[in-house]
């Protein structure tokens, strides 16, 4: 069995690296809405890693939410890790907490069968991304004990200040045209078949120059 210490900083462990990878999934799906992409970091890559860090949340929220149920000083219960509000320990707190989860879990299983839902449902889903971020912030915020230190603070200021300035750039500019290259080339393509031809149109004969 293991050691009451262990499974304690286990849970705190998880709980700070969910909530920057959380924040790394937000800030990864602002810059793939924004179709951001470098010479040396095609959008591909940013969608790939959007998509293996949401992943990978989801591993390290399932072990603190694993390793705070069987923590025996809070007794919370399979319940109370399923059911928002249910737990008598810090009720309000880690209520929020479940439903910042069972958010993201939506997301993640919608994403998965995106195919088969349509692209319309899973947008309209997938902004739920944007509420469970905050949330896990609140959650962390009321019941981390280790909250006020500060490496936490640390950790927390730098997630904030990151998904806040994705999301106001997100709101300042347009997402470019994905399809404003093709459109482009096609049309300087239409241009130089047309316009030999456009003389031949109105009665006269295309210069040879």
């Amino acid at each position: 069995m293991l050691n009451d210490t262990v499974l304690w900083y286990t849970t705190r462990g998880a709980g700070a690296v969910s909530l920057v990878l959380l924040s790394a999934v937000v800030v990864l799906g602002v810059l793939s809405s924004l179709r951001f992409e470098l010479s040396s970091w095609p959008r591909f890559l940013t969608t790939g890693l959007h998509r293996n860090i949401a992943l990978t949340a989801i591993v390290f929220l399932a072990l603190h939410i694993v390793t705070a149920v069987v923590d025996p000083f809070t007794h919370l219960g399979w319940l109370a890790a399923v059911v928002p509000f249910s737990s008598t320990y810090r009720t309000f707190w880690l209520g929020l907490g479940v439903i910042a989860f069972e958010l993201l879990i939506a997301i993640t299983v919608t994403s998965l069968v995106r195919g088969m839902i349509g692209h319309s449902t899973w947008r309209a889903i997938h902004w739920l991304s944007y509420g469970s971020w905050p949330i896990a912030v609140l959650h962390g915020f009321g019941t981390g004990t280790d909250t006020w230190s500060a490496w936490m603070l640390v950790i927390d200021v730098i997630c904030i200040v990151a998904v806040v300035g994705a999301v106001g750039a997100r709101l300042m500019l347009r997402s470019p045209d994905a399809l404003a290259a093709d459109r482009a080339r096609f049309r300087e393509r239409v241009s130089r078949i047309v316009k030999p031809l456009r003389p031949i149109a109105t009665g006269m004969r295309p210069s040879s120059n």
